[in-house]
């Protein structure tokens, strides 16, 4: 295991390395954002002298290997636009997008799974025929018009729950939350549910398939030949063994809600990294749009190591200690 975590760090400085590169020639290569900072009306000296106090003077590959040093003491650059460090102004945004992210991933879970197991045990009934129906919709609805419909019913026409921001916020281990209040649970419960909806039908799909699939093999015949009750066969033979492919999904998703998180966190007006980076594409700040992204690939990676140790846990045929290369 130690081998495989090492191995996997390695490959990941890698990543790492070749992201960095795409993601800042990607970023400086588009756009000059002097023509935002500054005033047309400003006179070539002013634009030059602009230009150079952000380094935007030199050569494209100068400036790339000015910000990996940089980026080695986790400096990332200044923002254009707010004149502080471009990853501080990130990392501030991080916790309202990681709540925002994990209390979408809880519900697609508590959501998904017992309304996909149900459909999946009985499929030809009528609940599981519009738990499946209604799975559609969670693929098909776009995630802005939803969001928009839920602030039309519960906030508008309701009154019941606020239509934007994150509420009053409270700090957990020295990360401010706001799901520790009825408030902060009020504002929190539509950007998730917004957010989750896709994630909750994915779920539901994946959980359905897995039970028909494990309930013709003959691992849970033979436990039913042993009279053992149901709900150990459910709860032990078929929702244990098909949970790794749902903890796949699920980890890989919740990488994706944490990037993508962008129209709900617009819609929903919610501080975080994603109302942050569209601010910053609007006016060009490339150091925040660049923090932003390689936040968002180091979240990807840890994700992905977890879930591979997560596989040893969940399946012991699988030794990730005898993974090559």
């Amino acid at each position: 295991m130690l081998v495989f975590i090492i191995r996997r760090l390695l490959q990941s400085v890698v990543v790492l390395l070749v992201m960095s590169l795409l993601v800042f020639v990607g970023v400086y290569a588009i756009g000059n954002p002097i023509d935002m900072l500054i005033s047309p009306d400003a006179d070539q000296l002013d634009r030059a002298r602009t230009i150079a106090a952000f380094g935007l003077d030199k050569p494209l590959w100068q400036q790339y290997l000015l910000f990996l040093k940089n980026a080695l003491s986790g400096d990332m650059g200044r923002s254009f636009a707010f004149s502080a460090p471009a990853l501080t102004l990130v990392i501030e945004r991080m916790p309202a997008t990681m709540e925002l992210a994990v209390s979408a991933m809880v519900l697609s879970i508590l959501l998904g799974l017992p309304l996909g197991l149900w459909a999946g045990l009985r499929p030809d009934g009528l609940a599981g025929k519009t738990i499946m129906a209604v799975s559609i919709l969670g693929f098909s609805l776009p995630t802005f018009w939803v969001g928009l419909m839920l602030i039309m019913i519960f906030a508008v026409q309701l009154g019941w729950l606020p239509s934007s921001g994150r509420g009053p916020t409270q700090l957990l281990l020295g990360v401010p939350v706001s799901f520790l209040s009825l408030d902060g649970l009020r504002h929190l419960l539509m950007p998730a549910f917004n957010l989750a909806l896709f994630n909750i039908a994915l779920v539901i799909r994946l959980t359905r398939a897995g039970a028909q699939e494990a309930l013709l093999q003959d691992y849970v015949k033979f436990a039913r030949a042993k009279g053992l009750r149901n709900s150990r066969i459910i709860g032990v033979h078929v929702l244990k063994n098909i949970l790794i492919p749902i903890v796949t999904v699920i980890a890989l998703q919740f990488g994706s809600v944490i990037a993508f998180a962008i129209v709900t966190e617009s819609v929903f007006a919610w501080p975080g990294m994603g109302k942050l980076i569209i601010d910053s594409i609007r006016i060009l700040d490339r150091p925040v749009i660049v923090a932003y992204l390689m936040v968002i690939v180091v979240i990807f990676i840890v994700i992905n190591l977890v879930v591979d140790v997560a596989y040893s846990l969940l399946d012991p045929r699988v030794r990730l200690a005898d993974t090559k290369g």
